[in-house]
């Protein structure tokens, strides 16, 4: 068996976060609201929205306490429909659940993304639709926003895994009405849990940030200069809001602020990784990795592509055979109870959607972690080490490559 490289260690906390995170420890101030003013994660706040090109911001406990609150704050009425896409994590269905809300599934391709035929079909019976950039991968966002404008549908973008991902000239998470973000251990910035939430509708960022745990007059230090139609939001729903005190520290703050400036820099090293390990998948018979949508340039950390003629067995002995030679290779829909595969949802209303595409496609693809951090020589290791698992469970030796 080969020793495996440690391909699921967080990302690294910079040493400019150590000061800040001593003089926080020392003086015990990890309360958001202690601070008159300019506490950390009012400044991460600032600083994100600042980033991202978005009005306000605000830093909460998880991307999925972002989901609820988004869905929470657009008002949405009790058993409100909201259509979301069959391949995503357990957390963006829970949290529709979570918001009184009824999750409506639609089917996705085998490139991951939204399949639009049946996305159309179903949206003359939802409320609002929550895409799911889900693994990074890119819908139409063009023709998702033309279709849920024309019928006056609110859109989340749930853009966990998205931090740094373009469309067409547009920042991921700043297309739709809100758009939510993840500082989880295993994303592009890594606060251990995290979340934050961008919009430039004053009236839903003054709901969420009361909903958040905003009590009293809390809101106040959400306004770091005049701003007639927030201050105008908060008066409106003062008192009117339940508090679910989703706050995030003043400790995750300092974490995520001092990694804000390395975004770029791992942007760019996360491509290189997955273009790399890409083209040495794609120039065997035996996997098909989706290419990115025209105008979609991606921020990935991880790789995922689909097996070509392989039946179940194969698969699973594929998977087997990754991983004896250091490779975990996690197939979604074959994983024992994966978060990601909607028939294990089994706390859906009703009786599981049947989404067939959507399922086939799930038995087949993989997922392979690839952090920005890992060099070319062992990008090089991981797609060696795939290639020969494949090798080995088919019945001969396929030629491939030039």
């Amino acid at each position: 068996m080969t020793q495996p490289l440690d391909v699921h260690a967080a990302e690294p906390i910079p040493e400019a976060a150590r000061a800040e995170i001593d003089r926080l420890l020392a003086s015990g101030d990890l309360f958001r609201y202690t601070a008159p003013q300019d506490a950390p994660v009012a400044l991460l706040e600032r600083e994100f929205a600042a980033a991202m090109g978005a009005r306000h911001a605000l830093a909460v406990s998880s991307c999925s306490a972002a989901l609820f609150l988004s869905l929470r704050a657009l008002d949405l009425p009790q058993g409100a429909r909201v259509l979301i896409p069959g391949f995503t994590f357990a957390a963006v269905p829970s949290s529709v659940i979570h918001a009184g809300c009824v999750p409506v599934l639609c089917e996705v391709g085998e490139d991951y993304r939204i399949d639009m035929g049946d996305f159309a079909a179903k949206l003359g019976d939802v409320d609002a639709v929550l895409v799911s950039h889900m693994r990074g991968h890119t819908s139409d966002m063009d023709a998702i926003m033309a279709l849920c404008d024309a019928r006056g549908l609110p859109v989340i973008e749930d853009a966990a895994h998205s931090l740094g991902t373009i469309w067409r000239g547009r920042r991921i998470g700043t297309i739709g009405r809100v758009g939510c973000f993840s500082f989880q251990s295993y994303k592009l910035v890594n606060a251990g849990e995290g979340g934050i939430l961008i919009t430039d509708d004053a009236d839903l960022v003054a709901r969420a940030v009361i909903m958040s745990g905003a009590y009293e007059h809390n809101w106040a230090k959400h306004l770091a200069a005049p701003d007639p139609a927030l201050e105008a939001a908060f008066a409106r729903w003062q008192n009117r809001l339940p508090l679910y005190n989703l706050r995030l520290s003043n400790l995750s703050a300092a974490i995520i602020r001092a990694q804000l400036p390395e975004i770029a820099d791992r942007v760019r090293a996360g491509r290189a990784n997955h273009d790399r390990v890409a083209a040495a998948l794609d120039a065997a018979p035996w996997f098909s990795v989706p290419e990115a949508l025209p105008g979609e340039e991606r921020a990935p950390d991880s790789i995922q592509f689909n097996l070509v003629g392989m039946d179940d067995a194969e698969t699973r002995a594929f998977a087997r055979e990754a991983a004896a030679r250091g490779v975990k290779v996690q197939v979604f829909g074959m994983s024992a109870d994966n978060a990601r595969a909607f028939w294990n949802w089994q706390f859906l209303p009703g009786e599981v959607p049947d989404l067939p595409r959507t399922r086939a496609m799930l038995m087949r693809a993989c997922d392979v972690r690839l952090p920005t951090r890992l060099t070319g020589e062992e990008c090089d290791m991981i797609a060696a080490a795939l290639l020969a698992a494949a090798e080995a469970i088919t019945d001969a030796p396929r030629a491939y490559g030039t």
